[in-house]
């Protein structure tokens, strides 16, 4: 049976970490602070923002919120994210997605300052990734790696496969997986045989937006299965792209649903918000 990756635990070190530096920044007269954009409101997306507001809270940061009617315009959206890009108190900028479907997704992500785009989906910061050059990380991506090292998972020469090719996840998670010296398949809904492909993995990465695909006959024995969907199932009950029941007795390493990936996206935010200040403080 497989051993859990507690997501919950590792992203409470990583917080933890976080607090203590933003404390020490602090002392140094330096309040780390993160403004997040709501356009509307969508249930999940308030829960979401009210989770990342309870993280701010508890590492020490200040967080700005700005909760804007659903008929904002783009251009008053964009007015906004261009006052925050010039105020020199402000370390983050967030723009909770979905926006209504009358606001560009694409104009205003690539509005917001790559250097406050702690969200890491400026097209600066995917090219940065790409050629190796320091900048933000989409946070899911990144907390899967810290996942992997905090477990003492090796990536190195290990052959991964990643099921899905979404720039927020899959794409990123890729050039991770490359940095760290893993090779890496990326696999999507036109790749063909995809369980002859994905049960040569080492290190599976689930991120396709189907319940319960990944079975048992998608895996190798001992493989490492890292589960970045989250879906609504039977009896209101959540579940991953992989079934968990099936795979579990074949992997060596896998996260549930929820607990595993989920909790580290906050923490990855916060970690990319302390960045950004201590990149605020180096120019200063």
């Amino acid at each position: 049976m497989a051993e859990i990756i507690d997501g919950k635990k590792i992203s409470a070190q990583i917080k933890e970490e976080v607090k203590q530096e933003a404390e020490r920044l602090l002392k140094e007269g330096v309040t780390v602070t993160l403004a997040v954009i709501q356009v509307g409101q969508d249930k999940a997306s308030s829960v979401y923002v009210g989770n990342k507001k309870k993280a701010c809270e508890y590492v020490g940061f200040r967080s700005l919120s700005y909760e804007l009617p659903e008929e904002t315009t783009m251009q008053e959206l964009l007015d906004l994210v261009g006052e925050l890009n010039g105020r020199m108190d402000v370390d983050g900028i967030l723009v909770q997605l979905p926006l209504p479907a009358h606001i560009s997704e694409e104009k205003v992500i690539q509005a917001i300052s790559p250097d406050k785009d702690v969200d890491g989906f400026h097209v600066q910061n995917a090219g940065r990734l790409a050629v190796g050059i320091e900048g933000f990380v989409s946070c899911t991506p990144a907390g899967i790696i810290e996942l992997l090292k905090r477990s003492g998972i090796e990536i190195c020469g290990k052959e991964c496969v990643v099921v899905g090719r979404s720039n927020i996840v899959g794409k990123p998670m890729a050039a991770l997986l490359l940095r760290e010296n893993g090779t890496v398949t990326v696999c999507h809904s036109r790749t063909k045989e995809l369980d002859k492909i994905t049960a040569r993995a080492d290190i599976l990465v689930a991120a396709l937006g189907k319940p319960k695909f990944i079975t048992a006959e998608y895996v190798k024995e001992g493989a490492v299965v890292i589960d970045v969907g989250i879906h609504r199932g039977e009896n209101n009950k959540l579940c991953g792209d992989v079934d968990f029941d099936s795979v579990a007795p074949k992997a060596s390493y896998i996260t549930p649903v929820p607990g595993g990936v989920g909790p580290m996206t906050i923490a990855m935010l916060m970690s990319n918000c302390l960045k950004s200040a201590k990149m605020r403080m180096d120019k200063s």
